[in-house]
């Protein structure tokens, strides 16, 4: 009797475990992206002394705006989009830093100095890492 109780058990746990591994397997690049979005987003709330900058990179673009989120408002926001930002060809790297560099400036002018870094689920790695680092040498603090 023991042992047919402890066999359903196996079975049960091995059920489960094969859920996980199905979910996990299932999720796009997307659907991840969105996962770790949320789950940053339980932990990061911006206020108006201290907003939250959220990056969301597109395939030829970034953008990046800093967010105050008890009212719900953007207080300052930048993009490579931007008319007289960008000029003339450069790769996507030089662009983020130079919208890295766009926004410190903007937040300095209303008297911002450190913010909460939102990377919007993406890795802290090549564009992203490039407008963080930028922003943080024109003296905004996170």
């Amino acid at each position: 009797m023991l042992e047919s109780t402890s066999g359903r058990k196996k079975e049960k746990l091995q059920q489960i475990k094969n859920i996980k591994i199905r979910i996990t397997m299932a999720l796009s690049k997307r659907e991840r992206r969105v996962r770790i979005r949320h789950r940053i987003r339980k932990k990061i709330s911006g206020t108006a002394d201290v907003p939250r900058m959220s990056v969301f990179r597109s395939n030829k673009h970034i953008y990046v705006q800093l967010i105050d989120d008890l009212n719900g408002v953007t207080l300052a926001s930048a993009s490579s989009k931007d008319k007289g930002l960008i000029s003339g060809p450069m790769n996507k790297k030089e662009m983020a830093a130079i919208v890295g560099k766009s926004i410190a400036e903007k937040a300095k002018t209303k008297n911002i100095e450190s913010v909460l870094f939102d990377r919007g689920g993406y890795l802290y790695h090549g564009r992203v890492k490039m407008l963080a680092d930028a922003a943080r040498n024109e003296g905004l603090k996170f």
